[in-house]
C-alpha cells in the first residue's frame, strides 16, 4: 500500500516555541554573523577547526576559515539548520567567501524589512515564543508578543546556599525571609499575566520527599529541596505551573557544560509531583532522562514531558524520545518544541529540522498501522501546539 507522505500537513501545524532567548526589539538578526555564530553551529565549525576567536579576524579570513569549517560539518544537525535558513529565508548557497559576503549584506538588508520577523514566524506557522525576562516578551512589528515564563534560577541557588552559610539557630530567620522573598516573587509573576515559571536546577542528591530540617541540613541542595516546596506551594496558590530545565551541569569546569545521565534525577522530584497540584514541565538534555521523564508523565496526571533541550536536539534522540511518548503518553501530555534561539531566523532553521523529523517518524507509524493518518495528525497537532497551549493558558487541546 502505497501512502503519501504526511510532510505537507505537518508543515502546515502551528507551533509553540516554548523556549527560547529571542529579544521583543532585536528579533531578527543585525548580520550574518550573528547567524553563523549561534553557539550550537559554533561548537560543530570548532571541531573542524573554525577558530575560537574567528571574531577578531579580518572579514575575508573569517569568511575563508567559515566556509572551510563549515564544508567540512556537512554532516551535522545544525549545519543543516543553517543551510535551510540560507536557503529557504535568504536564497544563498554558502560556498566561498564571496557567498559569505553576499549574505550578510542580504542579512543586513532583510533584518529592516518590516514585517521581516513575522514571516519568518509564518513560514513555519509559529504562533507563540516563550521567552524567560520580562524586558524582552514585547515582540516588535509582531502580531502577538512572547509568552512570558519568568527563570527563577538567578536567584533560587543563592537564596540556598545564603541559607546554608548561617548558623544552625539563625536559619530559621533566614528562611522565613527567603519565604517572604519568593511569595513577593510569584505575586509579582502573577500579577503580570504569567502562566508560570521556569528554572534550572544544579545537581542535586537531595530528594524532594525526605523531611531535611534546617538545623541540620549540611548541604545546599537539602535546603534547595525545602525552597523549592516553597515555591510549588505559591504556585498551587496561584494556579501557575512549573517548567524544570534538567541534565546541564558545570560542575567540571569554569566555562563548559556537559549533559549528565543521572538515572535517579528525575525520582527525586516525586516528592514535589505527588505533592503539589500543579502542572510541571520536564525538559531534559541528558539522553538517558528521556526516558525517565515519560515514566513520570506516565505516573503523574499533573507531570508533561517538554521539549528537546540542548544536547538532545539531535535526530537520534528526537527519534528515540518520540518513541517513548508516542507508546505511554497521551498526545496532550507532551511539548516537542524548544528552539534555544537567539534570533528569529534560527526559529526557522530548527524547527523545519524537527517538523521533518516528526513527519518521518509519524509515516512510519502509519505504514505499519500503529496510528490511523487522522490519528497522526491529532498527535501532531499537540505535540507542536495544543499540549503546550493548553498548559499555558492560550487555548484548548484538540484532543
Amino acid at each position: 500500500m502505497n501512502i503519501s507522505s504526511l510532510v505537507e500537513e505537518i508543515m502546515r501545524l502551528p507551533v509553540i516555541d516554548t523556549h527560547t532567548h529571542l529579544i521583543g526589539d532585536k528579533l531578527c538578526a543585525a548580520d550574518f554573523w550573528e547567524i553563523a555564530d549561534y553557539f550550537w553551529l559554533n561548537q560543530e565549525l570548532q571541531t573542524a577547526g573554525y577558530p575560537k576567536d574567528a571574531a577578531q579576524l579580518p572579514v575575508s579570513e573569517r569568511a575563508e576559515a567559515f566556509v572551510r569549517a563549515y564544508k567540512a560539518t556537512r554532516n551535522t544537525m545544525m549545519n543543516r539548520a543553517f543551510t535551510a535558513i540560507m536557503g529557504d529565508l535568504y536564497g544563498i548557497t554558502i560556498h566561498d567567501t564571496a557567498s559569505v559576503l553576499q549574505a550578510d549584506e542580504t542579512v543586513r538588508t532583510q533584518r529592516n524589512t518590516p514585517g521581516w520577523a513575522q514571516s519568518v514566524a509564518d513560514r513555519l506557522h509559529v504562533k507563540r515564543f516563550v521567552v524567560n525576562r520580562p524586558e524582552h516578551a514585547v515582540f516588535d512589528g509582531m502580531r502577538e508578543d512572547a509568552v512570558l515564563l519568568p527563570r527563577i534560577d538567578g536567584w533560587l541557588p543563592e537564596l540556598a546556599a545564603g541559607i546554608v552559610s548561617f548558623a544552625a539557630n539563625e536559619r530559621q530567620d533566614r528562611f522565613a525571609q527567603a519565604k517572604a522573598f519568593i511569595s513577593e516573587q510569584l505575586k509579582s509573576y502573577h500579577e503580570m499575566g504569567c502562566p508560570g515559571i521556569m528554572t534550572t536546577l544544579p545537581h542535586y542528591e537531595a530528594a524532594a520527599h525526605e523531611d531535611y530540617k534546617l538545623e541540620t541540613a549540611g548541604r545546599t541542595d537539602e535546603v534547595m529541596m525545602l525552597l523549592l516546596h516553597e515555591i510549588c506551594s505559591g504556585l498551587q496558590e496561584r494556579g501557575m505551573f512549573l517548567q524544570l530545565f534538567l541534565g546541564v551541569e558545570r560542575s567540571w569546569g569554569s566555562s563548559s557544560a556537559a549533559p549528565v545521565n543521572d538515572p535517579l534525577r528525575i525520582v527525586k522530584l516525586y516528592g514535589l509531583f505527588e505533592r503539589y497540584n500543579i502542572p510541571f514541565e520536564l525538559v531534559v538534555a541528558s539522553e538517558l532522562n528521556n526516558l525517565d521523564v515519560v515514566q513520570a508523565a506516565w505516573n503523574f496526571a499533573n507531570v508533561h514531558v517538554g521539549g528537546m533541550w540542548w544536547y538532545n536536539f539531535r535526530a537520534s534522540t528526537y527519534t528515540q524520545s518520540m518513541q517513548y511518548r508516542l507508546e505511554a503518553l497521551s498526545p496532550l501530555k507532551s511539548s516537542l518544541i524548544v528552539s534555544d534561539a537567539r534570533c528569529i531566523e534560527w526559529t526557522y532553521g530548527k524547527l523545519l529540522i524537527v517538523k521533518q523529523l516528526l513527519a518521518r517518524f509519524l509515516d512510519e507509524q502509519v505504514r505499519d498501522e500503529w496510528l490511523s493518518r487522522e490519528d497522526a495528525l491529532a498527535l501532531a497537532a499537540e505535540w507542536l501546539h495544543g499540549s503546550a497551549a493548553k498548559r499555558y493558558g492560550l487555548a484548548e487541546s484538540t484532543v
